[in-house]
């Protein structure tokens, strides 16, 4: 059994009744994910939530609120990942040039997330979407920095 944990943030960005997502190959297969990756050393939770966000999909987003804190053990790997999840505001496209393990940049509604459940990358990205939907928000100073 693997005995590593790891960090990571997603976003969700929801903008005229669509869902920012993105495209990419996991263990051979095309997936469906939130904007999403690790936190790198000396980065915080927001920067690094922001940094995800502009280098998977190309938009700059302002973080507005913390969604939630989930945990997910892959069954491929037997990995751990611990994911914080912010609510942001898709600000503006700063670039077409996306990150080489995204295939595709995607805005799909909540009835076309549904129908391609079985391409989730995880259990996460349908229950996000569902906390969101349900109106989950915490605020963002429940995240403190003592750098």
């Amino acid at each position: 059994m693997p005995n590593s944990v790891h960090l990571t943030v997603a976003t969700v960005i929801y903008q005229n009744g669509a869902f920012l997502c993105v495209e990419e190959v996991d263990n051979g297969r095309s997936v469906i994910n939130q904007p999403a990756g690790h936190v790198e050393a000396g980065e915080s939770l927001i920067e690094a939530a922001c940094r995800e966000t502009l280098e998977e999909t190309g938009w700059r987003a302002q973080p507005r609120y913390l969604l939630g804190l989930g945990c997910y053990t892959s069954p491929q790997n037997g990995e751990s990942y611990h994911r914080v999840t912010l609510v942001c505001e898709a600000i503006e496209r700063q670039t077409e040039t996306i990150d080489p393990d995204i295939t595709q940049v995607l805005w799909l509604t909540e009835t076309e997330l549904r129908e391609r459940q079985g391409e989730h990358r995880s259990p996460m990205v349908m229950a996000c979407v569902e906390d969101y939907l349900a109106g989950t928000q915490y605020p963002l100073e429940i995240i403190r920095d003592y750098r």
